[in-house]
């Protein structure tokens, strides 16, 4: 008989997984966690990695750069990344530089604390504010300043630390602002500070056609009834002769000191030198009692392409050791001037900004004015380089970065003559060829015209591949 009890019901399957399997499943499920967090870590790596090859490069200037201490041929222009500006200190565009002996000392490396090559050269320049550092005051960008930073003067872009930049008065060009700064400061401590002139005196200048030689020739101006002796090469003393008020033009390289006692017996109350060397034994006799000779450069130091350290021994050597006592009997004065040393190591800003004012407010008043001998551009540094250290220029040489170049003269090719006369064989073969083929033109004419019927097809095919 069937089984008339119902039948059990078994319960629907459930799609709750067990506790196995729950256990066995959180690993994969953070497994995809981890996998996801790696992707996008990944994806963010590889973002920053595109960003960076994305940035734009460092922007760059030119700049005049000494690669090794020597000749002209270890000047390049280069070139160099742009500076930034630190603290304290004001990003100057440059628009003009000045050239002086220093440059041409530095160069040979035959003055202290000079960089390791490679630099940049130059101690003078002016332009306009870019950017200023935090902290300084006085400054806004657009302002039109010189500037007399320690060397990175000939470039594009440079950057100095603000007690060293100067406004430029209202109406002053680039060009002026950086040919009168150095030169007349200089000439005015010289005349002022240091050598106490004043009317009735006399002065001998050396270098007297140079940059600094000229503006104390100006400055001697402004003092009445002072006589003025300046010694310069013969080359130039036909333009020294007008305008440059002095009196007693004498030859570099003669006896001056014989002539200047032709004119002033005692000699002179104020003997500048520029020189060094044997001069400084010259000058010291040549002052009056109470006279003053004062050094401020060393110019006959600066001879052939390199540094040579028995030429500067040598120089030094020629020199007579003057002891106080000796000052004492004499009744005569000794003081040197060094300028880099006034503004770089000693601090000297107080007598420097002082002495900038008067300079530039001469300046204002149309009592003084910069003589320019030549302005170069950055690639042509060498020409201007040899000119002055030839004592070729009058007055101030100078720098313009935005000026373009002298263009080069063409170097022929070496060899260029042989191929001239085998190009000249050379035609006279094809001509001679050439005369053959019209003179056996005519009686090749039937083979000619036999030749175009043969080969007509095939020319009419070359003549329509050439044309596609």
């Amino acid at each position: 008989m069937p089984d008339s009890q119902p039948k059990e019901e078994k319960p629907a399957p459930t799609t709750e997984a067990k506790p196995e399997e729950k256990e066995a499943k959180a690993p994969e499920e953070n497994g995809e966690c981890n996998d996801k967090d790696t992707a996008e870590k990944q994806t963010e790596e590889n973002g920053e990695k595109k960003a960076a090859v994305e940035q734009p490069p460092a922007k760059e200037m030119r700049a005049v750069v000494l690669t090794a201490f020597g000749g002209l041929k270890s000047i390049k222009v280069m070139k160099k990344p742009e500076p930034s500006v630190a603290e304290g200190e004001v990003l100057i565009r440059v628009k003009a530089c000045g050239l002086g002996f220093q440059d041409l000392m530095a160069r040979r490396g035959a003055i202290e604390a000079t960089p390791k090559t490679p630099f940049i050269l130059g101690f003078e320049c002016a332009g306009e504010v870019e950017e200023i550092g935090e902290g300084v005051e006085g400054f806004a960008v657009g302002d039109k300043v010189v500037a007399l930073p320690e060397y990175r003067a000939w470039a594009e872009l440079v950057s100095v630390p603000q007690r060293l930049v100067f406004k430029m008065p209202e109406g002053m060009s680039f060009i002026d602002a950086a040919a009168i700064t150095t030169n007349f400061l200089v000439a005015h401590i010289l005349l002022f500070e240091l050598g106490g002139i004043s009317p009735g005196k006399s002065v001998l200048i050396h270098s007297a056609g140079g940059g600094v030689g000229l503006a104390l020739t100006q400055l001697c101006q402004m003092v009445p009834d002072l006589t003025i002796f300046g010694v310069a090469s013969k080359s130039k003393h036909e333009v020294l002769k007008d305008g440059h008020g002095i009196h007693h033009l004498l030859e570099r390289g003669t006896d001056y000191v014989s002539e200047v006692r032709k004119v002033s017996p005692e000699g002179v109350d104020l003997f500048l030198d520029c020189m060094g060397g044997e001069e400084c034994n010259r000058g010291y006799a040549l002052i009056k009692p109470l006279g003053k000779y004062i050094i401020y450069g060393s110019s006959n130091m600066v001879s052939g392409e390199s540094k040579s350290f028995f030429g500067l021994a040598r120089s030094w050597w020629q020199v007579d050791k003057i002891s106080p006592l000796k000052l004492f009997d004499d009744n005569k004065g000794v003081t040197g001037f060094n300028l880099r040393r006034l503004l770089h190591l000693q601090a000297g800003t107080s007598t420097i900004n002082a002495t900038v004012e008067k300079v530039f407010k001469l300046w204002s008043e149309g009592k003084i004015k910069p003589v320019v001998d030549s302005t170069w551009a950055l690639e042509d540094i060498s020409e201007a380089m040899q000119k002055m250290q030839d004592r070729k220029n009058i007055g101030k040489v100078m720098l313009d970065p935005a000026m373009e170049p002298k263009p080069k003269p063409a170097t022929p090719a070496k060899g260029a003559k042989g191929s001239k006369d085998k190009d000249d064989k050379k035609k006279g073969g094809d001509a001679a060829k050439d005369e053959a083929k019209e003179n056996n033109a005519a009686s090749s004419g039937k083979e000619e015209e036999q030749n175009e019927e043969v080969n007509g097809e095939a020319g009419d095919g070359d003549a329509k591949e050439n044309a596609s």
